[in-house]
């Protein structure tokens, strides 16, 4: 379970669901954010937030109850990743009222493996007011964030982050984009 979920679930208001995974399988789900048109000259078109979750083990398995704070009033999209120990599987969903539904139809995406065999730091990534971004970096193995470093860079007046990677490790970045067609 991840920590403090119990004490910030008290404050949420919005929607959940739940998945039951394998023991060997950890999934993590993504709300896809897309920014106020106010905004959209300055910053990218979506930005993603991970979503908070309880975990409950049942025998072999693993259910995952998801939370989905500030909920649109329509649909959330929503990209689910499920790590297992060689690969990744990738699939994108709907949110209706507290029902997961899974997407037929792909959002774009890009999906990087990143590895070093020295101590980097992963580029500049712009943040909006809000301070949401529009990439994440995973750790495959534990499927935890890697949290960026936040710093205000003066020269263009915003707010961004940087991710320290360990050498001879890989990672998973993704960022949704706008599909141009």
């Amino acid at each position: 379970m991840r920590r403090g979920v119990y004490e910030k679930m008290e404050n949420l208001q919005g929607k959940h669901f739940s998945i039951t995974d394998p023991m060997n399988i950890n999934t993590v789900i993504y709300k896809v954010n897309r920014t106020e048109k106010e905004l959209l000259k300055d910053y990218p078109k979506f930005t993603v937030e991970r979503l908070d979750y309880i975990e409950e083990l049942n025998g072999n398995m693993k259910k995952k109850t998801f939370f989905v704070d500030e909920p649109s009033q329509d649909y959330d999209q929503l990209v689910i990743f499920s790590f297992a120990k060689e690969k990744v599987v990738v699939n994108m969903g709907i949110l209706e009222e507290d029902k997961l539904k899974i997407s037929k139809k792909p959002i774009p995406m890009k999906l990087d493996t990143l590895y070093s065999e020295k101590e980097t730091e992963y580029k500049d990534v712009k943040y909006t007011p809000n301070l949401k971004r529009p990439i994440s970096i995973i750790d495959p193995e534990t499927a935890e964030e890697v949290k960026p470093i936040l710093y205000f860079d003066e020269a263009t007046n915003e707010v961004k982050g940087k991710c320290k990677l360990k050498p001879y490790k890989s990672y998973f970045a993704f960022e949704i984009r706008d599909d141009k067609n």
